[in-house]
């Protein structure tokens, strides 16, 4: 059996990203006959500082996520990593992202050498804050690595740019297709229909997006000015960007055709993917993207931008649909092509959802990341 200790900045049940999901799936599948998995992360605030979460042994430091405690963090998490080990005897770590983790991951390796160091990238923004100055320091992380995990091809080109030598695995993020795949009773549905205020000749567009710069929530919302009046959009999700993108939405006069819901815990998304028509996330930079997958495993068409590790599973007219860069009008006339072109709209939506089957389920996913985690050496200095 292995002992793997996992950095992590933030954890369940708090914090529930792309990266986060990615660690429980991927744990919850291994049996802790195989490998026992220990975590340092920050406290989201009254939990906690240790549990066992799922498959998972969680020690928690500090009290709460802010500036200061992510900057902390790295070095905190190395001393609390170093204590752990005396006890636990660690085959390898494990740093989720190249960011804080990845440093508290390169403290570790300086002092343990002899410990595996396996990074993990899920990175979608933020990489030009990796250049310049501080470009010196991130490639630390890179080049202490003994094996590098990435979500898409678009990474594994940045980790070499950022002066990776080791092997690097391609193992991408994945859906839970059952839950995004089964429909709720068309009664339970229909409620949630009339909650919303949708009617019978409405198209409801969709997005699940942290309201942050990259996701380009604000060019979905300026495309509405060119779609008839019966074309909604549902935003989920939460960012800084909220006050400013409601504030256009007044500025617009489009109050009665986009709806700010908030925060959505991830299991209670697939309801409102399939009462929704189409899936819209034009991105400026993304890493993969989960919430495109779970759209297409909803069965509804995509629409995105053809940025970073998008391409890596969107085929235009295939499984998807690409518009342009920061361009409404694009996002506008992708949007009529899917409501006026049936056979299309049929035809990417079973494609997508046949590639999703085959290649985008954790089962498949958990075992290349099983062999990723077992395959690497047990004693690696670099």
């Amino acid at each position: 059996m292995r002992r793997i200790l996992i950095f992590s900045l933030v954890y369940y049940p708090r914090f529930v990203g792309g990266a986060e999901v990615a660690i429980k799936e991927i744990t919850d599948r291994i049996p802790e006959s195989e490998i026992e998995f220990h975590m340092v992360t920050l406290n989201g605030g009254g939990e906690p500082a240790f549990e066992k979460f799922g498959n998972i042994s969680v020690y928690r430091i500090f009290g709460k996520v802010g500036f200061i405690q992510k900057f902390l963090y790295p070095f905190f998490a190395f001393l609390k990593a170093l204590q752990l080990h005396k006890k636990n005897n660690y085959d390898a770590i494990w740093s989720m992202m190249a960011s804080y983790a990845g440093f508290a991951g390169f403290l570790f390796k300086k002092m343990r050498p002899q410990v595996c160091f396996i990074l993990s990238l899920q990175e979608g923004d933020n990489f030009e804050r990796r250049e310049g100055f501080f470009k010196t320091f991130f490639k630390w992380i890179f080049k202490s690595a003994d094996e590098i995990q990435v979500i898409s091809a678009f990474l594994e080109d940045w980790a070499r740019h950022m002066g990776a030598t080791c092997p690097i695995t391609i193992v991408p993020n994945a859906v839970d297709f059952k839950i995004f795949s089964e429909r709720k009773p068309a009664a339970e549905l229909d409620m949630l229909k009339s909650t919303l205020g949708k009617k019978s000749d409405d198209v409801f567009l969709i997005t699940t997006s942290r309201l942050v710069v990259k996701n380009a929530v604000g060019d979905i919302i300026d495309s509405l000015q060119y779609l008839p009046e019966n074309v909604k959009f549902l935003i989920l999700g939460q960012g800084y960007q909220e006050k400013m993108l409601k504030e256009k939405v007044e500025k617009m006069g489009l109050k009665e055709r986009v709806n700010f819901l908030g925060y959505i815990p991830h299991k209670d998304m697939p309801q409102y993917l399939h009462i929704s028509d189409i899936f819209i996330r034009p991105s400026l930079s993304e890493g993969f993207g989960n919430s495109y997958i779970e759209a297409m495993a909803a069965r509804i068409p995509v629409i995105a931008t053809p940025v970073g590790g998008i391409v890596d599973f969107l085929k235009d007219g295939e499984t998807g649909l690409f518009c342009e860069v920061q361009n409404p009008k694009s996002i506008a006339q992708k949007v009529e092509k899917l409501i006026k072109d049936k056979e299309s709209k049929d035809y990417i939506v079973r494609s997508a959802e046949q590639m999703v089957k085959e290649k985008y389920q954790w089962e498949k996913i958990a075992g290349e990341m099983k062999r990723v985690l077992t395959n690497s050496p047990k004693n690696a200095i670099r």
